[in-house]
């Protein structure tokens, strides 16, 4: 990542929860399930707060919930790096599923890889809460707006 080209620490981990709330209403339906614990420039750590809505037959969390956690995070890192950019989307999101997750807490923390003028890749690790064990690793390509 050039860290050269964009200075760190453009918004903090309470300035993306509101701008999210603002900008992304519909995260909030029924309560928040993704919680950012920290960001910072080229990192962020969010949290899948367990709710039965997502879980899968079989007592899982879902591969839907863990893939919007790993695209969240990813988005969260940027944000921290570049300021409240909105229109930076996904372009690209591959995700693998590596073990079955209990029916707790996840947590996902991503690293930008890249970070450049038009695009941001960054790889994101998930985990339970309190365990280096991952069920998922997802890595991502975000186009940034000019």
């Amino acid at each position: 990542m050039d860290a050269r080209s964009i200075p760190p620490g453009r918004m903090t981990a309470d300035e993306i929860t509101a701008l999210l709330d603002r900008e992304f209403p519909q995260l909030l339906v029924d309560g928040r399930s993704y919680v950012i614990e920290a960001a910072d420039h080229g990192f962020a750590r969010m949290r899948l707060c367990y709710h039965a809505r997502h879980l899968r037959p079989g007592g899982t969390i879902s591969g839907p919930s863990m893939f919007a956690l790993a695209d969240l995070c990813l988005y969260v890192a940027i944000l921290a790096s570049i300021g409240p950019v909105v229109l930076t989307v996904t372009t690209n999101l591959n995700i693998n599923f590596m073990r079955k997750p209990a029916p707790a807490d996840l947590v996902g923390t991503c690293r930008l890889l890249k970070l450049g003028k038009r695009q941001a890749v960054g790889e994101v690790a998930i985990c339970p809460e309190g365990s280096e064990d991952l069920v998922a690793h997802a890595t991502g390509t975000y186009a940034l707006p000019e």
